[in-house]
């Protein structure tokens, strides 16, 4: 069951296990700071969905908030991710 918020699809939730499938490049992983990390096959942990600022609905860019390791947490795209 997918439940739409804002025009975006949101068929993941809070404390789902999600692995990258896409090529997703940061440059603010804790052991690679400053530098191309490709985050494609990465698992994590999904801690937020942000559908909402202050109360207010905002339609985010990178809505999903995932975990992968205790210092480092991403945004990602819903299609960048694979439920596990």
């Amino acid at each position: 069951m997918e439940k739409q918020t804002l025009g975006i699809k949101v068929g993941m939730k809070i404390g789902d296990r999600v692995r990258v499938k896409d090529s997703v490049v940061v440059y603010h992983h804790p052991e690679h700071r400053g530098k191309a990390f490709d985050l494609k096959g990465i698992e994590g942990e999904v801690i937020g969905i942000i559908n909402q600022w202050q109360g207010r609905p905002v339609s985010a860019n990178l809505p999903i908030y995932v975990q992968f390791s205790k210092k480092f947490k991403a945004h990602l795209r819903e299609n960048e991710l694979e439920l596990i």
